[in-house]
C-alpha cells in the first residue's frame, strides 16, 4: 500500500493541476518568433522546474518519478495506472493504435490527431516503447500524416510499424528486407477470385439509389461501402443498411460461382444470397437486426448451405458499422495477423501492449491480447457495442471522443510506476 499512500500525498499536498498545465504549455508551445512570447515560455519553464524540485525533494526514494507523474497524469489517471500495475505487475512495452475515430475523430478533433496526442506518442518513443499503427487506411495515407505529425526521424527510427489496409501488409521502416511484408501473398486463388468478383460488380450492379448514396473503399481483398452522407446521420444509416444486404447477396453469389454449380442445386430450396444472409446473421446479431428491419430475413438456416459454401464463408468476414460502413474482408488478412507480423519485425518477443480502437477489426486484436494475457484494451465512448462490452469487462479504459491522450497518460503513469517496481 506504500505507493497508494504516496500517490494520495502527491495529489493532496501538491498542485498537480498547475504542474500539468505548465508541462503542457512548455511541451506544446508553438514555435514563434516573438521575444515576448519566448520570455513567457521561459518563465513557465522556470516555474515548472521549481515546482518539480519541490515535489522531487518531498519523495527522496522516487522524487523524479513522482514529479514526472504529477506533470503528466491527473489523480484518476495515476491511480488507474497504479491499479493496472497491481493487476498485471508490468508496464506497457508496445502500443497498438487505431487511427480513425480513435486517435482522431471527425466529431471530436476535426479529423486531426491532436498535438497533445502526438507529443505523448513522441514521449513513449523516447522512452523506448515501439508504436504499431493499425488501420484500414492505405499505406500512402498513413505515412503522410504520420510523418507530418510525428516527424520523419521517428517514423523511420525502426521502432514504428504500420499495419495498413486492416492487415493487407505491414510497413516497418529501417528493417531491410523486412521493411515491407505483403501478407496478401499468402492468400489462395479461391479467395482472390471471390473478391475480384464482388469488387467488379459492387458498384456497376448496384441499384441507382445505392450507387448514388455510397462510394467504394478498400483494396482487392477488402470491399467497403461508405455513405455519401455525414457519418452517423439518418441518411447514412439508411444507405449503409441497404448496402449491407446488397453486399451479402453479392458475396453469396460470388462464392457459389467459385465453388461450382453443384452447390447451387435447386433442390436446396434457397438461392446463394439466402445462404449468405443466413450464415452471417447467425454470426452477428447486428447483421440479423438489419436484415429484420430491411425485411430480408433468410428463410433458411445457416446449415442449409452446402458444406463447400460454408467452408468459404468461414474464411470471409462481413462487418457492419452502423451509419458508417458495410464491409467484406478476408479473415486471413486482419489486424491480428498484421500486429503479429509487426511484433515479429520489431523483435518484440514478450509483448504487453495497450490496444486502442473502436471497431470490430480492433476487437479481434483486443480479444487476441486478452486470450494471450499480453496487454490491455481501451476504446472511445462511441466505439461499437461489442468493443465497449469487451473493454468494460476487462479494465474499463473508456475515453471521451477525441481524448485518446487521456488513456495514453494513464499508460504513461503505469509505466512510470512500473519502473519503480510499484
Amino acid at each position: 500500500m506504500e505507493r497508494y499512500d504516496q500517490l494520495y500525498r502527491l495529489y493532496d499536498e501538491f498542485d498537480a493541476a498547475t504542474l500539468r498545465a505548465l508541462q503542457d504549455f512548455v511541451d506544446l508551445f508553438p514555435p514563434v518568433d516573438s521575444r515576448v512570447a519566448l520570455e513567457h515560455w521561459q518563465e513557465a519553464s522556470d516555474d515548472l522546474a521549481d515546482r518539480k524540485e519541490t515535489v522531487r525533494s518531498a519523495f527522496p526514494d522516487a522524487g523524479e518519478t513522482f514529479c514526472d507523474l504529477a506533470a503528466h497524469a491527473t489523480r484518476d489517471q495515476a491511480f488507474t495506472g497504479l491499479d493496472l500495475h497491481a493487476k498485471y505487475d508490468r508496464g506497457i512495452n508496445v502500443l497498438v493504435l487505431d487511427v480513425d475515430e480513435t486517435l482522431r475523430s471527425a466529431g471530436g478533433t476535426d479529423n486531426e490527431i491532436p498535438r497533445e496526442t502526438l507529443h505523448l506518442l513522441t514521449e513513449f518513443h523516447e522512452g523506448g516503447v515501439p508504436i504499431v499503427v493499425c488501420t484500414g487506411q492505405t499505406l500512402e495515407n498513413v505515412k503522410g500524416f504520420l510523418i507530418q505529425g510525428l516527424g520523419n526521424e521517428l517514423v523511420h527510427s525502426g521502432d514504428l510499424s504500420v499495419v495498413y489496409e486492416a492487415g493487407t501488409g505491414v510497413f516497418t521502416p529501417g528493417h531491410g528486407a523486412d521493411t515491407k511484408r505483403l501478407l496478401y501473398e499468402d492468400l489462395d486463388e479461391d479467395i482472390r477470385s471471390i473478391f475480384d468478383d464482388v469488387r467488379a460488380r459492387v458498384l456497376s450492379d448496384a441499384p441507382e439509389a445505392l450507387r448514388r448514396g455510397c462510394h467504394l473503399q478498400g483494396n482487392e481483398f477488402n470491399v467497403t461501402l461508405k455513405p455519401n452522407f455525414e457519418t452517423g446521420s439518418p441518411e447514412a444509416a439508411e444507405v449503409i443498411d441497404r448496402a449491407l444486404v446488397y453486399e451479402l447477396d453479392l458475396l453469396g453469389e460470388a462464392v457459389v460461382r467459385r465453388v461450382g454449380t453443384d452447390a447451387a442445386d435447386p433442390e436446396a430450396n434457397a438461392p446463394a444470397s439466402e445462404w449468405a444472409r443466413a450464415y452471417y446473421a447467425d454470426q452477428d446479431p447486428e447483421i440479423r437486426a438489419v436484415l429484420e428491419v430491411e425485411g430480408r430475413t433468410p428463410d433458411c438456416a445457416p446449415d442449409d448451405a452446402p458444406e463447400p459454401v460454408r467452408s468459404v464463408f468461414e474464411r470471409i468476414d462481413v462487418a457492419y458499422y452502423e451509419a458508417d460502413a458495410a464491409e467484406i474482408g478476408s479473415l486471413e488478412l486482419n489486424k491480428v495477423a498484421g500486429v503479429q507480423a509487426a511484433f515479429d519485425v520489431l523483435g518484440i518477443e514478450d509483448p504487453f501492449t495497450a490496444v486502442m480502437g473502436d471497431s470490430k477489426s480492433d476487437l479481434r486484436v483486443m480479444e487476441w491480447v486478452a486470450e494471450n494475457d499480453c496487454g490491455v484494451a481501451a476504446a472511445p465512448e462511441h466505439a461499437s457495442r461489442d468493443v465497449l462490452d469487451h473493454v468494460i469487462r476487462t479494465d474499463e479504459l473508456v475515453f471521451d471522443r477525441g481524448k485518446a491522450g487521456d488513456v495514453l497518460r494513464t499508460v504513461y503513469a503505469l509505466n512510470r510506476l512500473a519502473s519503480l517496481g510499484a
